[in-house]
C-alpha cells in the first residue's frame, strides 16, 4: 500500500510487474477503485512492463476531498502522481471517467502518454441534466438508491447472475458519496470533443457490446477522432469488459503495447 502526498491531496497508488519495465498507468472508472484492474494486470506479461494504477480522488483509500471536482483537477492529480513517480513516456490506460482524464492528460503532457488506450469512454458521457439528476440522487438516497440502474448499466444480463457481480456491487455502494458525486461535477462539465480530435498519438479503443453507459459506437466515434487509431470490440460484455472478459480485453492490451514496441 503507497500513499503519494502530493500537496492538497493524498492519492493511493500500487505497483506490480517488472520494477525496470517501461511504464503502463491505469485509471479506474465512476465508483470503482484500482481493483477494477486485477484480473487485466494478472494476465499481462510480468517481465519488461511495470504497471502502476491509483484510486482517483474521492475513491478507494485516496482522499475524498468535498464536492463539487472539476476534470482540470482529476487530470492535474495524474499529472502530479506521474511526475512524483517519476513516470515518463507511459501507456496510458483509461475506463470511462479514467478515459476521459487520459484525453485530458495526453494533450496537457505529451512527455508523460506515449500511447493511449480509452476504454468505454468518450470526450462527452451524458449530458449536463443526466448528472444533475444523478447528483440529486446521490444526495438524496445515497449511491445505493441508484445501484441497481447503474450496473444495469455497468455489466451484461448474465453476468448480474453472478456470485462476483455482488462484491461489484458493493465495491459501487461502499464509494464515498462525496466522491462519486465530486467525479459527477467532472464528467457533466467535460466536452474534449476539440481537444482530443487534435491527438496525434497511437491510440486503441476498447468497447463493450452491452455498455449501457457508452455505448460501443461512441467509444469508436471517439477513437476516431485520432488519426491512425484502433478499435476492439468485446462482445457480451458491458461497461467494465476488464472485469466481465479480462482474457480478451489483456490479449487486446498486451498486443497493442507490443506493437508499439513499448
Amino acid at each position: 500500500m503507497y500513499i503519494a502526498n502530493l500537496g492538497d491531496i493524498r492519492l493511493h497508488y500500487r505497483i506490480d510487474g517488472d520494477p525496470d519495465g517501461a511504464p503502463v498507468v491505469f485509471s479506474n472508472s465512476l465508483g470503482t477503485d484500482l481493483r477494477l484492474w486485477d484480473k487485466v494486470i494478472a494476465r499481462l506479461p510480468i517481465r519488461g512492463l511495470k504497471y502502476i494504477r491509483y484510486d482517483t480522488r474521492g475513491h478507494g483509500l485516496s482522499e475524498c476531498p468535498p464536492p463539487p471536482y472539476t476534470m482540470g483537477a482529476l487530470v492535474r492529480d495524474a499529472e502530479r502522481l506521474m511526475d512524483h513517480l517519476a513516470i515518463r513516456d507511459a501507456v496510458f490506460v483509461g475506463l470511462s471517467i479514467g478515459g476521459m482524464i487520459a484525453q485530458g492528460l495526453a494533450a496537457k503532457r505529451l512527455d508523460l502518454v506515449r500511447t493511449l488506450v480509452l476504454s468505454n469512454t468518450a470526450t462527452r458521457i451524458g449530458t449536463r441534466d443526466i448528472w444533475a439528476e444523478r447528483i440529486a440522487g446521490v444526495e438524496q438516497g445515497g449511491i445505493e438508491a441508484l445501484a441497481d440502474s447503474i450496473l444495469q448499466r455497468w455489466f451484461s444480463p448474465p453476468f448480474r447472475q453472478t456470485e462476483e457481480y455482488h462484491a461489484w456491487r458493493n465495491m459501487l455502494t461502499r464509494t464515498p458519496a462525496d466522491g462519486y458525486i465530486g467525479c459527477s461535477h467532472a464528467i457533466a462539465g467535460t466536452d474534449f470533443l476539440t481537444m482530443t480530435a487534435g491527438l496525434r498519438l497511437p491510440t486503441l479503443g476498447i468497447a463493450g457490446s452491452e455498455d449501457g453507459s457508452t455505448p460501443a459506437d461512441l467509444v469508436k466515434e471517439t477513437v476516431d477522432l485520432v488519426p491512425g487509431s484502433r478499435f476492439h470490440l468485446i462482445r457480451k460484455a458491458g461497461h467494465l469488459p476488464c472485469v466481465e472478459d479480462p482474457d480478451n480485453f489483456a490479449r487486446a492490451l498486451s498486443d497493442f503495447i507490443a506493437a508499439q514496441a513499448h
